[in-house]
C-alpha cells in the first residue's frame, strides 16, 4: 500500500560519501525508510573506484525527526555524511526580494530625467503641491511592513533580525497578489513610544503601514497611537487580517450548518491580539455569546489573575452568563471553537461537549490546538492555519486586497466598515454551488480574491468618507 506523504514535512538533502560497493545505497535508503523518512531524489555528484558521492533528499516530520534520520545514516559502516542542507534555508539565501527599476537608466538623458537635474522640478512640484506626492512618487503603491520581532509566528520574541524572513515573505505576498511594493522595516527597540516615533518619521514615503508580529498588549497601544498620528492606513495584520479571514470562513461555515450567527456560542482559546480582534469582528457581525480562555482559564468580569487592559475590555464585553473555570467547562454546548493559542489545547473529550454540527477553527501554527485527524469524527467543519489540510485560514487572503483597495482610493484609514466589506467579499468568492465542508474559504492562489476584496474595500472607503480619490481602475474592477 502506498504510504501517505508526511504532513507538515520539510525536506533535507544529505551529501554522503559512500564506499563504492554493491548494496551500499540500498543500506542508506533502507535506514532512511526505517527511521520514518520519505525519500525523494537521489543524485550522483562524484564517482571514483573507491567512493561514490551522492545527494539524497528526504522529507521528515520536523527538525528533530530529520536529525534522528541523519543519526541513523551515520551508524552505517562505510558512510560519511559530508553535509546536510535544508531546502527551505537554501531558498532564503540572499533574501527573497529585491528592488527593480521601472524606468530605463541606459543613457545620459535617462539619468538627467530620473535624477539630476530633472528631478529637481519634480521635488519643487511636490513642495508647491504636497498632494502631488501621491502622483509623482512610489507613495501611492508603497507599504511599510513594520515589526520589532517580539511575536513572530509561533516562535515568540526572537528579535528584529530573526523576524526579517517573515517580513520579506510578507512583502513577496503583497507584490505577487496585490501588485503592491512593500518594504520590511525591522526596528531594534521594544519601546512602544520609540516604535511610534520611528513609524511616524518614516511615514511620508508610504501609502500605508502594516504592523506585524508585535506582542500584545503593546501592539494595541502602538496601532491606536499611529492611527491618531497619521493620515494613511495603519493596519495590524495579526489582529485585523486574521479577523477578516476568520469572519469570511465563519460566514460560509454557517451557510452549511444553517445556524444564524446571533444564536451561536463561541469559545476562544487565546485572548491576545488575534483573539480579541476576531471576537470584535464576529461581534460586529452579530455574534453575542463569546467566552474567552487563556492559560489561567476562562476570562470573566472581576477576574484578577493574568489580566491586562485588553483582557479587561474582553471581560466587560463577553461571557454574558459569567462562566468560570477551564476551557473544558466553557465549551459545554458551544457551536464554534476558535483557537489562536497553542498545540494540544483542545481534546476529543471537549469536542464531545459541543453542540451538533460543531465548527472548529484550530489555527495555532505549526501545530493546531487539535489535529484534524482527531477532530474530524466529532465536528462538521474543521479549519486550521496550515496549507496541508482543507480550509486554511490564511491572512494572505486578506491583506493584499485590503491594502490594494485602500491605496487605490488613497484612503486615510482602514475602518471597521472596510474590514467587514473585505470579509464578506472574501466569503462571496465561493459560490453556493461550490460551498462544501472542506471548501469554506478560497485558495490564496485564486486571483478573484484580491480583485473582489479590493473592490469592496474601496467602495466602503468611499461610502464612509475616508477616500481621497474618487475613481480607480485596477485589474478587472472599476469603481
Amino acid at each position: 500500500m502506498e504510504r501517505e506523504p508526511l504532513r507538515g514535512s520539510y525536506t533535507l538533502t544529505a551529501r554522503l560519501e559512500i564506499v563504492n560497493k554493491v548494496g551500499m545505497i540500498g543500506k542508506v535508503t533502507s535506514a532512511i525508510g526505517k527511521a520514518g523518512g520519505d525519500i525523494g531524489a537521489i543524485d550522483l555528484v562524484e564517482i571514483t573506484k573507491e567512493k561514490v558521492v551522492r545527494d539524497i533528499s528526504f522529507a521528515a516530520k520536523d527538525q528533530e525527526h530529520g536529525q534522528e534520520i541523519i543519526a541513523r545514516v551515520k551508524t552505517i559502516p562505510g558512510i560519511k555524511v559530508i553535509r546536510v542542507s535544508d531546502r527551505v534555508l537554501l531558498r532564503h539565501l540572499g533574501g527573497k526580494i529585491e528592488i527593480a527599476n521601472k524606468l530605463p537608466l541606459k543613457t545620459r538623458h535617462d539619468l538627467s530625467t530620473a535624477y539630476t537635474p530633472g528631478v529637481a522640478r519634480v521635488c519643487m512640484a511636490i513642495y508647491e503641491d504636497p498632494k502631488s506626492v501621491w502622483a509623482l512618487t512610489i507613495k501611492r503603491n508603497a507599504v511599510a511592513v513594520v515589526t520589532d520581532g517580539t511575536a513572530v509566528l509561533g516562535l515568540g520574541d526572537i528579535g528584529p533580525e530573526a523576524a526579517m524572513p517573515v517580513m520579506e515573505g510578507k512583502a513577496m505576498i503583497f507584490k505577487e497578489f496585490g501588485g503592491i511594493d512593500a518594504w520590511p522595516v525591522c526596528l531594534k527597540t521594544k519601546d512602544p513610544d520609540e516604535i511610534i516615533k520611528a513609524v511616524k518619521y518614516m511615514s511620508p514615503g508610504f501609502g500605508g503601514i502594516n504592523l506585524e508580529d508585535i506582542s500584545a498588549p503593546r501592539c494595541f497601544i502602538i496601532e491606536e497611537a499611529l492611527k491618531k498620528e497619521l493620515d494613511i492606513p495603519v493596519f495590524h495584520d495579526d489582529q485585523h487580517g486574521t479577523a477578516v479571514v476568520v469572519l469570511a470562513a465563519v460566514t460560509n461555515a454557517l451557510k452549511i450548518v444553517k445556524k444564524p450567527i446571533e444564536s451561536l456560542k463561541m469559545v476562544v482559546s487565546g485572548v491576545g491580539a488575534s483573539g480579541v480582534a476576531c471576537s470584535k469582528a464576529l461581534m460586529l457581525a452579530g455574534l453575542k455569546n463569546i467566552i474567552g480562555c487563556d492559560r489561567t482559564g476562562v476570562i470573566y468580569k472581576g477576574r484578577k489573575e493574568n489580566m491586562n487592559f485588553m483582557k479587561e475590555w474582553f471581560a466587560e464585553h463577553t461571557n454574558p452568563e459569567g462562566v468560570t473555570g477551564t476551557l473544558g467547562d466553557a465549551i459545554e454546548g458551544a457551536d464554534l471553537f476558535l483557537g489562536l493559542s497553542g498545540p494540544g489545547v483542545l481534546t476529543v473529550k471537549d469536542l464531545k461537549k459541543m453542540n451538533r454540527d460543531a465548527i472548529v477553527f484550530a489555527m495555532a501554527n505549526p501545530t493546531p490546538e487539535i489535529m484534524p485527524e482527531e477532530a474530524r469524527p466529532y465536528v462538521r467543519i474543521m479549519a486550521t492555519g496550515r496549507s496541508d489540510y482543507p480550509n486554511q485560514v490564511n491572512n494572505a487572503l486578506g491583506f493584499p486586497g485590503i491594502f490594494r483597495g485602500a491605496l487605490d482610493v488613497q484612503a486615510t484609514q482602514i475602518n471597521e466598515e472596510m474590514k467587514l466589506a473585505a470579509a464578506y467579499a472574501l466569503a462571496g468568492v465561493i459560490s453556493s454551488r461550490e460551498l462544501d465542508e472542506d471548501y469554506i474559504i478560497p485558495s490564496v492562489f485564486n486571483r478573484n480574491v484580491v480583485v473582489s476584496v479590493a473592490r469592496e474595500v474601496a467602495r466602503a472607503a468611499r461610502k464612509t468618507g475616508v477616500a481621497r480619490r474618487e475613481r480607480k481602475i485596477y485589474g478587472s474592477y472599476q469603481l
